[in-house]
This record gives C-alpha cells, sequence and structure tokens, in this order.
C-alpha cells in the first residue's frame, strides 16, 4: 500500500530540510544522497524513491532554494512598507541573495509579488522600493552571509548542466522584471531619469548587486554591512543623476 498523501507530504518536508542543512554545511559539491541520508537518519535506498541521482537531487536543491527565497523576511523591506512578508523584489539572490527565510535575501532571484501601496493613503515610491530589494540582497546579517554561500555556490552547480542553467537564468530574469517595474514607476514619478531604459537600469543594478556580494562574501572585512549599503546607496545617486527623489539613507 503506498503511503498516505500526508505522510508523503512530511517526508518530502523532511528532505527539503535536509537538503538545505547539508547545504548550509557543506554547500553544492558535498550535497550528496549520502550525506542528505545521514542528515535524516535514513538510507540512500529511501532516498531513491525521490531522486533518481545526483543530478535530480541538485535540481530539487535549487528549488529548495528558490522556494526558501520566496518565503524568507525582507527586513528592508518590511521596515520600509511596515508590513512583513511584503516582497521587495530582491534581486532573488542571490538568495533573496541571495536569502532564506532567516531575515536576509540571497544573490537575486526572488519571484514573489510586491505591493506598492500598503496602507490607505501611503504608496511607497518606486525609488524605495527598488533601494530596500537590492539591500535585503546583501549579506548584511551572518544569516544572510551563509545564504548568500549556498547560492553564489549554486551557480557552479548549474552552470556544468545545460538544463539546469536555463532554469537559474531564468529566475534571474524574473527578478530583473520585477525590479524594471520599479524602475518605471521612479521614472514616471521623476525619481529616476526617463533613460537608460527600465530593463536595462534593472539589468545593471542586478549585476552591481551581484558583483557586491561575491566581494562581501570573499573579504567580508573589507566590505562589512555599513559599506555594502554606503556602496549601493552612491551607485543609486549615480543613477539619479542628482535629481531629486526618495532618500536613499537609512
Amino acid at each position: 500500500m503506498p503511503p498516505a498523501r500526508g505522510d508523503h507530504e512530511a517526508r518530502r518536508a523532511e528532505v527539503s530540510e535536509a537538503v538545505w542543512q547539508v547545504l548550509a554545511e557543506r554547500g553544492f559539491g558535498g550535497l550528496t544522497l549520502r550525506a542528505v541520508a545521514a542528515r535524516m537518519g535514513a538510507s540512500t535506498g529511501l532516498l531513491t524513491h525521490y531522486f533518481s541521482g545526483k543530478r535530480a537531487l541538485v535540481a530539487y536543491a535549487l528549488d529548495v532554494l528558490e522556494k526558501r527565497n520566496e518565503e524568507r523576511a525582507r527586513p528592508a523591506t518590511e521596515a520600509l512598507t511596515g508590513r512583513a512578508g511584503v516582497d521587495g523584489g530582491s534581486t532573488d539572490g542571490a538568495p533573496t541573495d541571495g536569502a532564506s527565510t532567516d531575515g536576509a535575501s540571497v544573490v537575486g532571484a526572488s519571484t514573489a509579488e510586491p505591493s506598492g501601496s500598503e496602507a490607505p493613503g501611503f504608496e511607497v515610491s518606486g525609488f524605495e522600493l527598488l533601494r530596500a530589494a537590492l539591500v535585503d540582497v546583501l549579506p548584511v546579517t551572518p544569516a544572510g552571509m551563509a545564504s548568500n554561500r549556498i547560492w553564489v555556490g549554486s551557480w557552479d552547480a548549474a552552470l556544468v548542466d545545460p538544463e539546469l542553467s536555463v532554469e537559474h537564468a531564468e529566475r534571474y530574469r524574473r527578478s530583473r522584471r520585477r525590479m524594471a517595474e520599479y524602475v518605471v514607476r521612479a521614472q514616471q514619478a521623476g525619481e529616476l531619469p526617463a533613460e537608460p531604459a527600465a530593463a536595462d537600469l534593472a539589468a545593471g543594478a542586478q549585476s552591481f548587486v551581484l558583483g557586491l556580494v561575491v566581494q562581501a562574501l570573499f573579504a567580508p572585512g573589507e566590505f562589512p554591512p555599513e559599506r555594502q549599503v554606503a556602496l549601493l546607496d552612491a551607485y543609486l545617486d549615480g543613477l539619479r543623476g542628482g535629481q531629486p527623489g526618495a532618500p536613499t539613507g537609512g
């Protein structure tokens, strides 16, 4: 008799948690059926019911990362909107980059839908939403550092597999589309110049933050949280070209 659906879903949740824990401890290089089984206190034979091999496990791990990123907290956006759970359109990084359910984004890959009007009579500006989304990607907390490391590690796993690479590229593409919506709103409000095009500006912002994430991961002492935010604000000020708009401090 096949297991009841509730039992199957519970086991799948257990597998997801074990995959996440292995990624946090060992990265994608250490992600194996044996390691996940050991974390669960189960046999590798049990996992073969879920995964046909290493590639299937990696593909599943990428899905786990994306789900974690969609569910994560976004402190900068929540502080801006005054509403927990509102997605600032992170460059679901990283991972949110990159990031997890622990209060930090991850290397630009989030796909959840935000709201621009969080209370009657109050609308968050496009520029503020863009900045908050980008801040939430940065590894400015220990949890954010850990989550972004996992996401950066996922790049290698995806790059060596054409199908996974296409899927990963689409994750970042969705993030750019979300950021482009903020840019359009900011351009319409005069917070950002009309040129370059919103899609190009969003691509540049995502690329800037991805690069900053990598720098912070490799040299955290040179790129502490306050410097990461300051560099981002300087970049955004350059995009505005001295135009009046939302403050970038905070």
